[in-house]
């Protein structure tokens, strides 16, 4: 029961080694022009983020929405940093990564696999069929299913809320031009402030959601979280 958490340990440990932890550090003190230089330290600091995509993706073998708008999230700042457009671009962009998320959510509640359920009911943590063959059994799969689709609008709206928080914070701190030493120290700033800022209240609301459903799970089946447990 230990390695799975260990695991789960480590893999947020490098998230945010790689995500958040180096290229804040490049951005914030590699930028001068006695160092890396405002343009290279953006290209390193945006490299460690790709990279680590990219890795993750051979890694499981696995190519998803999520991931691939990651990565085209790190290409895109990269692009308008190298291009030296107007830093507004960097708003825009990063409000527009998870409100697409968050359409694409809401789009999957009308079809036959909502996104929710990969968000919220992980297969390799859950043992779906034996859930469904619970709810069947009790005549609740229903019920159930009405449940994942309000968690998946709690889920929607956490990314739009992400996505508005996104481009106040990306608005109030990256005003300088691309190319010079003060934007890549501002998107630095960015890059940590993002977590507590956006990310903690994101996590919280998300939380929220997965609460609810394991609520229901349990309500539902008539039998505890952890019969359906794969961990």
């Amino acid at each position: 029961m230990n390695q799975p958490r260990s695991k789960k340990k480590s893999n947020f440990l490098s998230d945010m080694l790689f995500n958040i932890i180096a290229p804040a550090l490049i951005l914030s003190k590699l930028s001068t022009e006695d160092t890396l230089g405002p343009v290279w330290s953006v290209v390193i600091a945006l490299a460690f983020p790709l990279a680590y995509g990219g890795w993750s993706l051979i890694k499981s073998g696995k190519v998803n929405f999520f991931s691939i708008l990651g990565v085209i999230s790190v290409l895109l700042t990269g692009g308008i940093s190298l291009l030296q457009l107007d830093p507004a671009y960097i708003a825009i962009k990063e409000a527009m990564v998870p409100a697409l998320i968050g359409i694409a959510v809401l789009i999957s509640q009308y079809t036959r696999y909502p996104l929710v359920k990969t968000l919220l009911i992980n297969p390799e943590v859950i043992d779906i069929e034996k859930l469904d063959n619970a709810l069947a059994l009790r005549g609740n799969s229903a019920k159930f299913a009405k449940s994942t689709e309000r968690a998946g609008f709690i889920v929607a709206g956490t990314f739009f809320i992400s996505a508005a928080l996104n481009y106040i914070l990306a608005k109030a701190i990256v005003v300088s031009l691309p190319g010079t030493t003060a934007y890549a120290e501002e998107l630095g700033r960015m890059t940590w402030l993002s977590y507590p800022v956006i990310a903690l209240p994101s996590m919280v609301m998300l939380m929220a959601a997965i609460f609810y459903i394991f609520r229901q799970i349990g309500r539902l089946t008539g039998q505890s979280l952890e019969e359906f447990m794969l961990l």
